[in-house]
């Protein structure tokens, strides 16, 4: 068992739409919300607005429930006495306020066929608009992969997570596709890829989107992943289809780039994303190539963002 589950990127919508839940074995069986798209979800990052933060906790128990909307709905976010950080973070933020947040997927079935969702925070840190920008492309590219396995998955007539794998997605994505297909049946994938049309078509020029065929992983711009506070981060064009090729990522490249976190992160609570851009312009590998290596690493749950500014590996 890895120690930290990958942290997914979904939009509201489809955490919204999810109404399964799933073990995992072992001992200590892990619990996942299962999406229509596949994703097996533990842990997820999320930026968004932060709409409306509650106190509804007794005297010497604090609790604070908020609202965290991004451009296709809202998430809801609770922490009490047992994430005292987050709580804390939680009672500081004056909304409408652009957070990120970390956490564990929650489901709660009061009745049978009534299921309600949440995320239980472990880290809540105040960011800036780039920031949201940047996690809405992240999004919208791990989207569009998922919608795209999907529809292979749904191509099959009895989908395995190794015909998927076979077909070069990863092995999460995988089970959690053959899993979503035995649940949802017929799941509506032109409803999520307008999703991801209309979260795009909210930070980008419609002539830079090209965006008219939703399938295909859609590139990020240039600059740093999951900006921390302050940062600032520029938005680019996305490249045409004929410049995707020169984007692929190589193995070697994905060794070099986790062989850096280890050395950065020697042992602590992750590695500082500066430190990594510094020792990778000494392997000849400048930060547009970094931050895909970086974003494929991620894609395969081979590292983990701990918070905001910091990678680790898994």
């Amino acid at each position: 068992m890895n120690a930290r589950e990958v942290s997914w990127r979904v939009f509201a919508e489809e955490f919204a739409s999810s109404t399964m839940e799933h073990s995992g074995e072992g001992e200590k069986p892990v619990s996942y919300i299962v999406t229509p798209l596949g994703a097996r979800i533990n842990r997820m990052l999320v930026v968004g607005v932060a709409t409306e933060v509650e106190d509804v906790g007794e005297e010497g128990k604090p609790r604070y429930r908020a609202r965290i909307a991004d451009q296709t709905g809202e998430f809801y976010v609770s922490a009490g006495e047992y994430q005292p950080e987050a709580a804390a973070a939680l009672s500081k933020i004056a909304p409408p306020a652009f957070v990120a947040v970390v956490g564990k997927s929650r489901a709660y079935s009061p009745e049978e066929g009534v299921t309600y969702l949440s995320i239980r925070p472990e880290r809540i840190s105040e960011v800036d608009a780039s920031a949201r920008d940047h996690w809405l492309l992240e999004t919208a590219k791990s989207t569009a992969m998922r919608i795209e396995a999907m529809q292979e998955a749904l191509n099959m007539s009895q989908p395995t997570a190794g015909e998927l794998m076979r077909l070069g997605y990863p092995e999460n994505l995988a089970e959690g596709a053959v899993l979503a297909v035995d649940h949802y049946r017929d799941v509506d994938l032109d409803r999520f890829r307008d999703v991801v049309k209309d979260a795009l078509r909210s930070i980008l020029p419609e002539s830079e989107t090209r965006i008219t065929e939703v399938g295909a992983s859609v590139p990020q711009p240039a600059g740093k992943p999951h900006l921390p506070n302050g940062a600032a981060d520029k938005k680019e064009a996305l490249p045409a289809d004929d410049e995707l090729q020169e984007l692929e990522v190589g193995a070697d490249e994905e060794e070099t780039v986790l062989s850096i976190i280890d050395a950065v992160d020697g042992g602590s609570k992750g590695a500082q994303w500066d430190r990594i851009v510094e020792e990778a312009a000494k392997k000849n590998i400048d930060k547009v190539r970094l931050e895909e290596i970086i974003s494929n690493l991620l894609d395969k749950g081979e590292v983990y963002e701990p918070e905001l500014g910091l990678m680790k590996r898994i």
